[in-house]
Order: C-alpha cells, then sequence, then structure tokens
C-alpha cells in the first residue's frame, strides 16, 4: 500500500539502460505542501529520476504513486492530467510568441484536457485568458504581458516557464534546474519566487546552487550513481560525511 503522507511515492523504482542502471532499487516519498530538492553529482540519475516519475521513461521496475493511486503504467500526459507539472533543464516556451500566449496556450490545454480545438483569439476563451494574466502578474511578468519571450532575458524566460507549468493547474512541481545558466541577480529573482509559492505546491526541485537548496528546501535528499545516499534536513545534510564524499569529494 501507498504512503499515507505522501502525495508523490516511488518504490525500490529501477531504470536500466542496457546494463547500466541510472536509478537502482530507490524508494522515495514527498508529502504534501513541502519543498525538497535532489542532490548529487553529475550522472548521479537526478534526471532520470524525474523522468521516470513523469513517464517520460518507462520503468524497469518499482511503482510509483500519486495521491495513493499507482501511476506506473500511465503516459506522460494522463499523470499531468492528475497534477503533475514540470520545467526543464533547458527553458521551453515559444520564443516568438509573447509572454500571454505562451502561459494561455498551457492554461487553455488544461481546460480542454489537451484537445485544442479550432484557433480563435484569446480573448474568446476568457477563464483561460484569466488564469494567464493573474499568473504573470503573480510573478511579477505582467509588464512583459504582449511581449515575445525572445526579447527577454534567459531568467525572465526561466520565470516564464514556472508560470506556463503552472497554468496546467499542477498540485506537484517538478523543477529541473530552475536556476542553470542564470546570473546571481537572475538566480535570487528565481529562488524568491519559488520559496513565495511553495506553500501552495508540493515541489521537488534538482538544483546545483547549494545557496539556493540551503536556503529554501524542506528537506534533501542526495543521489549517487543511481542510489539514495541519504536524507534529511538541511542542517543535517550540511554534516552528513557521506554526502561530503560523494557529492564534495572530501572525507570529514
Amino acid at each position: 500500500m501507498p504512503h499515507a503522507d505522501y502525495i508523490l511515492e516511488a518504490r525500490n523504482l529501477t531504470r536500466k539502460f542496457g546494463e547500466i542502471a541510472a536509478v537502482q532499487d530507490l524508494s522515495i516519498g514527498f508529502p504534501r505542501g513541502q519543498l525538497h530538492s535532489i542532490l548529487g553529482p553529475n550522472g548521479a540519475g537526478k534526471t532520470t529520476l524525474f523522468n521516470l516519475l513523469t513517464r517520460d521513461y518507462p520503468v524497469t521496475s518499482g511503482e510509483i504513486y500519486l495521491k495513493g493511486e499507482r501511476i506506473t503504467r500511465l503516459q506522460p500526459h494522463q499523470i499531468a492530467q492528475r497534477g503533475v507539472g514540470r520545467s526543464y533543464q533547458i527553458s521551453s516556451v515559444y520564443l516568438g510568441l509573447t509572454f500571454l500566449e505562451n502561459v494561455w496556450l498551457a492554461a487553455h490545454g488544461a481546460e480542454r484536457r489537451g484537445r485544442t480545438g479550432f484557433w480563435r483569439p484569446i480573448s474568446h476563451y476568457r477563464e483561460a485568458q484569466r488564469k494567464s494574466e493573474q499568473l504573470l502578474a503573480e510573478l511579477g511578468l505582467d509588464r512583459y504581458t504582449h511581449t515575445p519571450a525572445k526579447a527577454v532575458s534567459y531568467g525572465d524566460q526561466r520565470l516564464l516557464e514556472i508560470a506556463v507549468t503552472l497554468a496546467t493547474g499542477p498540485e506537484v512541481l517538478l523543477l529541473d534546474e530552475p536556476t542553470a545558466g542564470l546570473s546571481s541577480r537572475e538566480t535570487v529573482r528565481v529562488k524568491d519566487f519559488i520559496e513565495s509559492i511553495k506553500s501552495r505546491y508540493t515541489i521537488v526541485m534538482i538544483e546545483h546552487k547549494m545557496n539556493v537548496v540551503m536556503e529554501i528546501s524542506d528537506f534533501i535528499h542526495v543521489m549517487n550513481f543511481g542510489r539514495l545516499i541519504a536524507s534529511g534536513t538541511p542542517a543535517e545534510i550540511a554534516r552528513n560525511a557521506d554526502v561530503h564524499q560523494a557529492y564534495f569529494g572530501m572525507d570529514e
């Protein structure tokens, strides 16, 4: 039976590519309303774990549960419809579209459960437009409502990507390196925004910037060679000798 306290849970999860196990017998769970960060060196299996949770990759063995329902064999769009939203390492917004158009596409697709229908002006779909405008305002991006995504900084594009993900109406938000490639100032903006919404969502975040992880995480999980080697609060992880050896390459 799935753990009653977890909104999203993986049990004994394994994913092999040929003879290589990218994720090995990994069990992990995420309670509602917390921000969990996934740490680990390059090649530890972090993004593969995300790909398994969203079913972008099929599972070799093990089970995945969402709100107590087994979702291991569902398709990615079915998992998204059940409330799991995801952003990727590389910004996936449509650079030629405006901020409003990017967010509207996600809100409209969620409203129609993936069916786009015939093209009409955005203003015809009033609920999707209202939701899109509200999200842009909440993120402080409303000044870019009618600005093409290609005309702004990469940091603003990453915030737009989070807005696009939120427009799908998720309960669980998976963020894959949301501050990658950002300047120090842009990193603070994205970090502050994630912190501002963490009480409204269950957030699982892959992130390499230790100051970001330590400042906003409720719980941290550390992976190495496809396995989970430690879980704990930021303070517990900071003094964990196994984590220092695996992640920083030094003994305590």
